[in-house]
């Protein structure tokens, strides 16, 4: 079933957009709260003579998204993770943990309209795209780090377990040495 969106609506669209959906979500949703009328003749007409009052609401719309826009573009957005031992990280960045990370920042984003290429699986910078809005995108970085007290952890295993390949090296030349040795002595004996 295809109707006219006269409201934004979450996951579904922007003002002025047909859309299809189902008759049950139309009926039990859109109609009742207003969100949207049937996409007939009659309503299509009815429509572009309403095309100025949604134009408003389209500009109102579109300005909040350049608003959101101004925002976040070109920023450093930081995210702490928890690593294992080989540099991945446990679990992914997920597009929920990046909204989540902006409305900390103060931006309400719909997890839906971020969009990253790949999966985010381990530490660096990534670039991510938000589509705000039909033609409005905004670009900005995402930076995921290590723990402080995780790293410190990490630099410690890794030096006791360079300090025991070292001993093992130096057991190891020992051992080569005294065999070298004995060797020449039971030579000289000879």
């Amino acid at each position: 079933m295809k109707v006219i969106l006269i409201e934004k609506v979450k996951a579904l669209g922007n003002i002025g957009e047909i859309v299809n959906v189902s008759a049950g979500f139309a009926r039990n949703f859109l109609y009742p709260n207003k969100l949207a009328i049937l996409a007939d003749e009659k309503n299509s007409n009815v429509i572009k003579d309403k095309q100025k009052a949604l134009a408003k609401k389209i500009g109102a719309e579109k300005d909040a998204a350049l608003a959101i826009k101004k925002k976040i573009e070109g920023v450093t957005v930081e995210m702490i993770k928890k690593v294992g031992t080989n540099g991945r990280l446990f679990g992914a960045v997920t597009t929920t943990d990046i909204a989540k990370e902006l409305e900390k920042l103060g931006t309400q984003v719909e997890r839906r309209q971020i969009s990253v290429e790949g999966s985010i699986k381990s530490l660096g910078t990534y670039d991510v795209k938000v589509k705000l809005f039909a033609d409005v995108v905004a670009n900005f970085q995402l930076k995921v780090a290590i723990d402080a007290a995780m790293a410190e952890e990490l630099r410690k295993q890794q030096a006791e377990a360079q300090a025991r390949n070292a001993e093992k090296k130096a057991k190891a030349e020992a051992a080569k040495a005294a065999a070298a040795a004995e060797a020449e002595a039971a030579a000289n004996a000879e």
